[in-house]
């Protein structure tokens, strides 16, 4: 890994020493999720409750500008521009690039109505068997490890080629056992696994924003 990127990772381990014991399963979350999106793929997201709001929350930092300026190519601008001058060149000067990330917790309508019509513990399955392509990542947030709609979920994603990241507390759980990664923060109350879980994915945010976005990247395969 760049030193520009490790130096995320020492940065959050200054201001939360106790995520030390993370810091390798960090950087191979990292990993997972740079080489998807160097390959077209995409992040998908899901828990419940508290972890629902951390996968909708780092959705937006992956889908917009989190700390850098992530303009159009000038490629985009000028098709956006040949299209509708004076709508194009608005947009080529407000829109962002993303890196994808579909929290699969915000789509109500269809949740609902497989919960009701369907399965419950399936809810996640279900999107990930639409969403998701080989190739894709899938992080589940439980701080348990045992939800078991998340766990659904990861069987669906193995059965894809999807890879699975959990994010999840000190003792791991189910989740722990078949993710390709396991971020364990080290608490086991549900809330302090909570205040940890948010910086760790701020990280790794920030470092696939620099990555993909930082001075001199290449803007493929970003418009």
């Amino acid at each position: 890994m760049e030193d520009k990127l490790k130096k995320h990772i020492d940065v959050l381990i200054g201001r939360y020493p106790v995520l030390d014991i993370c810091r390798r399963e960090i950087e191979e979350a990292y990993s997972l999720l740079e080489e998807s999106y160097e390959n077209g793929g995409k992040l998908l997201l899901a828990g419940n409750g508290g972890s629902a709001a951390d996968c909708e929350h780092m959705a937006g930092e992956l889908m917009k500008r989190f700390r850098m300026p992530r303009a159009v190519t000038p490629e985009f601008a000028r098709k956006l521009a040949e299209i509708d001058p004076a709508r194009g060149a608005s947009l080529a000067g407000s829109l962002e690039r993303g890196l994808m990330a579909i929290p699969l917790v915000a789509h109500e309508a269809l949740t609902t109505a497989y919960i009701n019509d369907v399965d419950g513990q399936g809810v996640f399955a279900q999107q990930l068997l639409g969403y998701g392509k080989p190739g894709d990542v899938f992080l589940g947030i439980s701080t348990s490890g045992n939800s078991q709609n998340v766990m659904s979920a990861t069987v669906v994603a193995r059965a894809m080629g999807i890879r699975v990241i959990g994010l999840t507390g000190e003792n791991g759980g189910e989740l722990a056992v078949v993710a390709d990664v396991a971020i364990r923060v080290p608490e086991t109350e549900t809330y302090m696994i909570q205040e940890l879980h948010l910086p760790v994915y701020h990280c790794l945010c920030l470092m696939l924003e620099e990555h993909f976005f930082g001075p001199g990247e290449s803007a493929e395969p970003f418009s």
